[in-house]
């Protein structure tokens, strides 16, 4: 019978290399995905700011990264998205929609209706400033957990 470490301790030494080595790569692999997967994901960071908007009230419905140019179609948006408040063109925004029932009195910087079951937070991406806020009876279009106009 041999013992471990004698004979050919190579072998045995090669081996826990090819488990650490192997163990080092999965760790790796999984390591760079830190995000959700979707186009979306970089609007994530917004919540706070639109949860903010909407004083803490409703449901998360979706999310969602829209170009400006995107949102010709839909109600209200581009009106609110196309400008930033310093007056410059804005390029993308990040669209946080909640349900529930919102008042124009209770949510930040209102747009639309003045009631409605569905809030549009609008929020300008990278810097995650407010735009406004669009109060809907129904959704323009589909807005789901990663989908949102055209």
């Amino acid at each position: 019978m041999t013992r471990i470490g004698s004979g050919r301790p190579w072998r045995w030494r090669a081996g826990v290399l090819a488990v650490v080595v192997g163990a080092a790569t999965l760790t790796g692999c999984t390591a760079v995905r830190n995000d959700l997967g979707t186009a979306n994901s970089p609007c994530y960071v917004a919540l706070p700011a639109a949860r903010q908007a909407v004083h803490g009230r409703g449901r998360l419905v979706g999310v969602h990264l829209a170009s400006v140019g995107s949102l010709v179609r839909a109600r209200g948006l581009y009106r609110v998205a196309h400008v930033s408040p310093a007056g410059r063109p804005v390029a993308k925004v990040c669209l946080v929609a909640f349900s529930g029932h919102f008042t124009a009195a209770g949510v930040e910087q209102p747009r639309g209706r003045p009631s409605g079951h569905l809030a549009v937070v609008v929020l300008q991406y990278q810097g995650n400033n407010l735009l406004g806020t669009v109060l809907f009876e129904h959704a323009p279009q589909a807005f789901g957990h990663s989908h949102f106009g055209p």
